[in-house]
């Protein structure tokens, strides 16, 4: 079984501004999780996306 953690993420839109997912996913690799796959959550309808969900997951151990 695995557990999943949702991170948001922003891209800079058009113009390449303050893009973090890099950071996020070298950020929580080191934490054990495995980075699954992006999101778009936020957009302006003309295929530029502001904002995305980073998909983490972690196997959890039965004791």
């Amino acid at each position: 079984m695995y557990k999943y953690k949702y991170v948001k993420a922003t891209t800079g839109g058009a113009f390449n501004g303050k893009q973090n997912h890099r950071e996020l996913i070298d950020r929580y690799s080191r934490e054990g999780w495995r980075f699954v796959t992006a999101i778009p959550t936020e957009s302006n309808g003309h295929g530029v996306i502001f904002e995305f969900d980073l998909v983490f997951e972690r196997e959890i151990t039965q004791e």
